[in-house]
């Protein structure tokens, strides 16, 4: 069985202590907010003062950086860096290998496509819904024939 605190040492040399999460074994870091109802793949971490939506996934080997938000039933893949102050609609997908810089902003219902690279400070919106067209109305009359005009020999 494996620990359900594990500690490790940041750039700095402090020790941070991360507490397994219930829900498929992720690191979630002391301030972080993780819904029951979410999952870490495991060896996720996730930041101090980030927080995950309920019923979001995060896949194994991902990093939720410092103050990042998740919203709820999002989708983020395998290896995937969401960096600090980030924050991400409800009900977005983000492919695995993606690379999410500082201070995104990425609207509800968005898909960003694996290997993907977003710079500091961008923004990525949603495409806007298109309404289907209609089927044309089907005739309940035939079309009136045009008179042939046809001359004597």
């Amino acid at each position: 069985m494996s620990r359900q605190i594990e500690a490790v040492e940041d750039e700095a040399g402090r020790v941070i202590r991360y507490r397994r999460h219930a829900n498929g074994g992720g690191f979630v870091g002391p301030g972080a907010y993780v819904a029951e109802s979410a999952r870490l793949g495991p060896m996720t971490y996730v930041e101090p003062g980030a927080r995950i939506g309920s019923g979001s996934r995060v896949g194994h080997g991902s990093w939720i950086d410092r103050q990042a938000q998740v919203g709820e039933r999002t989708v983020i893949g395998d290896g995937v860096r969401v960096g600090h102050g980030t924050v991400i609609g409800n009900r977005v997908h983000i492919g695995s290998h993606s690379r999410i810089g500082a201070g995104v902003v990425i609207e509800h219902g968005t898909s960003v496509n694996a290997d993907s690279t977003i710079p500091d400070g961008g923004r990525i919106a949603a495409e806007p819904r298109r309404r289907p067209r209609a089927a044309p109305a089907k005739r309940t009359q035939p079309r009136p024939r045009k008179p042939q005009n046809r001359q004597a020999a």
